[in-house]
């Protein structure tokens, strides 16, 4: 989510999958980031969307009113696919398309199509010992511009548009009462991204329209439940994200790619699984933006649902 974006974390989903199927007979949709994999020849579609809104920011670490902005919105619909390559391999693409519109000022807001997401989620250990069931999985991503938008128009702006390549270890413990906790650390690599001035200003003085986006770390944990046979799941979630560089947004000026994105997130997250509809879920996810530096103070709320099924049919 950056400033007009919060890392979109959700990228995913579980804020976006929850930023996130996000994150059904027997089986149970999933997102990158979370420890739950389809079975080999299955398929997870997933439509949701995302409101996110804000009216204070943080310049730095002062928190801060816009009254050029009043409250900024963002609106993301988003289709995720997920398939299970094989049991213990699945694979996901996300492509969210975006709209961007403030309550004050002159500013015009954005749409359009953002970036698509591309990953790899891998089981390495599944085990059960001292009543619970032990997950280890790895997740490889690669997100990139499929429009040309323009990222130095921030707030407003669609995303950072710069390729990114991320990496993300998982590691679930879930009791035999069906009630979970979840780690996570993730890497993201951030490449360029290119500005429609000649001159930009970050630390110091840059003659060239290519902006350095800043890397970035994450630390998340969740503590869930599904109850009543597996029809209902809950979900409590934090989220850490710290940028490696960049600079602060400087008095009065508009924030850009280069600067240091922090931010502390927590959110409610819940979803359903009709025992009349197989294979269908429906959830819902609410966050808050709790603290940061150089990110809006957002409210997010996501909902969407999931159709899982076999391109093939199974035999027992």
């Amino acid at each position: 989510m950056n400033i007009s974006s919060i890392m979109h974390c959700r990228r995913t989903i579980a804020t976006g999958c929850a930023l996130v199927c996000l994150l059904a007979s027997g089986v149970y949709a999933q997102t990158p980031a979370d420890a739950l994999l389809m079975k080999g020849k299955e398929i997870c579609i997933a439509p949701f969307y995302t409101h996110d809104t804000w009216n204070k920011y943080w310049e730095g670490s002062l928190l801060r009113e816009n009254q050029n902005i009043g409250q900024l919105t963002r609106n993301t619909y988003s289709l995720m696919l997920g398939y299970g390559i094989t049991d213990r391999l699945n694979a996901f693409v996300n492509l969210p398309y975006i709209r961007t519109s403030a309550s004050g000022g002159q500013m015009k807001g954005a749409k359009g199509i953002q970036d698509l997401s591309l990953a790899l989620k891998y089981s390495f250990l599944l085990r059960e010992s001292m009543g619970f069931q032990w997950n280890i999985l790895g997740t490889v991503g690669y997100s990139v511009p499929v429009s040309s938008y323009l990222s130095d128009y921030m707030p407003f702006s669609l995303g950072l548009g710069t390729s990114e390549y991320s990496g993300r270890m998982i590691l679930e413990a879930r009791h035999k009462t069906n009630i979970y906790f979840r780690g996570t650390t993730g890497y993201m690599h951030r490449t360029t991204t290119r500005a429609e001035r000649d001159y930009y200003y970050a630390d110091k003085g840059y003659y060239t329209d290519i902006m350095d986006v800043p890397d970035a770390l994450s630390i998340d944990a969740a503590l869930g439940a599904f109850l009543f046979d597996h029809r209902l799941q809950l979900e409590c979630y934090y989220l850490h994200q710290n940028s490696l560089s960049g600079d602060d947004i400087r008095r009065q000026n508009a924030p850009q790619p280069t600067n240091r994105m922090n931010f502390q997130s927590a959110s409610l997250y819940a979803r359903v699984y009709p025992e009349l509809i197989k294979g269908w879920s429906i959830f819902a996810n609410y966050g808050q933006v709790i603290n940061g530096r150089n990110v809006g103070r957002s409210t997010m709320v996501t909902a969407g649902m999931t159709y899982q099924f076999f391109t093939k049919k199974q035999t027992l």
